[in-house]
């Protein structure tokens, strides 16, 4: 049994304690009971949720692994990660789930729901076995690191997934547009002189991912499309579209995409090299103005760490990514407290996934499930990536300084972090 004292609810500045038996939220202010933690005049919220997150295990451990990535989330103040399947073997083994579980269950940090790949080896041709995956414990379905180029495939998938009553997420960018570009396709990249990946990459995979479950819809079917890490004002606008004929389709948007534009790669530094790119200012005000009007559903990072030497390589050659889960509600809340309210913030990161998922929505009434984050909103800290759980100890926003620091994570009941 848990007690966490000197602690706030969200909009209220008076001082609780929750206490925690069983994994459960036994109560709030009765008598303090087994363990007791100081919550420090913190700010207590549901744990985060994360829908995208590359923890590189099996096969990548030289960039991440379960016990660093599960270990950052939870600093972070995630209580579930769902893991991508672009990994080494591809995760479309209902074997391979079962493990992955098994292993993030031993590890005691954040609670591990992995994704299982779409299509056998990710290789976009047939189909995995969806069944099996999904009754290995698999949370979604997605071969997010590829794009999904075959059409009828992606129809067949969402058919099949639809009746498992499962979401599939995918990268909406359509790779013969997106071609070798490795920014934003615009004045920037021109100056540059390096190919850029035209906004209508996004646009146009997006389009046609709508059109297929507008078919489907219209069918009967009760297909989920999940548009991952949304980056450009037209794929925004077309999702909104979607959402006013009442379609099945949700889309998420990452900080990065949020707090960085393509004026950073004026630096030629590989670090803010992402898929999608950083678009312009226009584009990260009109996602922004997204979150504030509800035609995005959630936030998540797309967490993907990689080694110092392979992002110190050149833009054309670095892979993308950036590790940031540690920094992802500091960010947002320093950044946009002022602008989306930390209510909206933390519906984003909290009960958006969930719903989005399908999954119960996180509360903080005795009887639901202690999954929990206590939140520090006034002290400021500047970001210093050698603290870092995460094998990826560098981050664009390095010295810059945040406040909304996570100084206690609970999961199941259990701390998984404390500061």
């Amino acid at each position: 049994m848990i007690t966490i004292t000197n602690i706030k609810r969200v909009g209220s500045e008076k001082t609780e304690s929750v206490t925690i038996e069983g994994g459960l939220i036994k109560g709030w202010n009765i008598p303090e009971e087994g363990q007791v933690i100081d919550g420090q005049g913190g700010t207590v919220a549901p744990a985060l949720i994360e829908l995208h997150a590359h923890l590189r295990e099996p096969g990548q451990t030289e960039k991440e692994d379960l016990s660093s990535g599960l270990a950052a989330a939870a600093a972070g103040g995630y209580g579930t990660v769902v893991s991508m399947p672009n990994t080494s073997p591809v995760v479309d083994d209902p074997a391979i789930v079962r493990s992955l579980i098994e292993k993030a269950n031993s590890l005691g940090f954040a609670r591990l729901r992995p994704a299982a790949a779409l299509t056998k080896g990710q290789k976009g041709e047939e189909l995995a076995e969806l069944t099996y995956l999904k009754e290995a414990g698999a949370a979604m379905f997605t071969d997010d690191g590829r794009t999904n180029e075959n059409a009828r495939t992606l129809r067949l998938g969402l058919e099949t997934a639809g009746s498992l009553g499962m979401v599939i997420s995918v990268h909406a960018e359509d790779a013969s547009l997106r071609a070798d570009g490795v920014m934003n396709e615009g004045p920037v990249s021109e100056a540059l002189g390096l190919p850029g990946n035209p906004a209508a990459a996004e646009a146009a995979r997006v389009a046609r991912d709508i059109e297929i479950v507008a078919g489907l819809h219209a069918q009967g079917v009760p297909a989920r499309l999940h548009i991952q890490h949304l980056s450009t004002a037209r794929a925004l606008d077309l999702v909104r579209a979607a959402k006013a004929q009442g379609l099945p389709v949700t889309c998420e948007v990452c900080p990065h995409h949020l707090t960085l534009t393509d004026e950073a790669l004026r630096s030629f530094d590989a670090i803010f090299k992402v898929a999608p790119p950083l678009r312009t200012q226009a584009d990260a005000d009109h996602l922004l103005e997204g979150l504030r009007d509800g035609s995005v559903d959630c936030l998540a990072t797309d967490h993907a760490p990689h080694t110092r030497a392979e992002k110190e390589r050149d833009l054309l050659d670095a892979p993308s990514g950036i590790a940031y889960i540690e920094l992802a509600f500091p960010l947002m809340y320093t950044r946009f407290g002022e602008t989306l309210g930390l209510d909206r913030i933390l519906d984003l990161m909290t009960a958006a996934p969930a719903r989005v998922m399908g999954w119960t929505e996180p509360t903080l009434d005795a009887g639901a499930k202690a999954d929990l984050v206590v939140l520090d909103l006034t002290t400021e800290r500047p970001v210093n990536p050698a603290e870092f759980r995460s094998k990826a100890k560098f981050t664009p926003w390095a010295g810059e300084t945040l406040k909304g620091w996570p100084v206690l994570t609970v999961v199941d009941g259990r701390v998984a972090y404390q500061r």
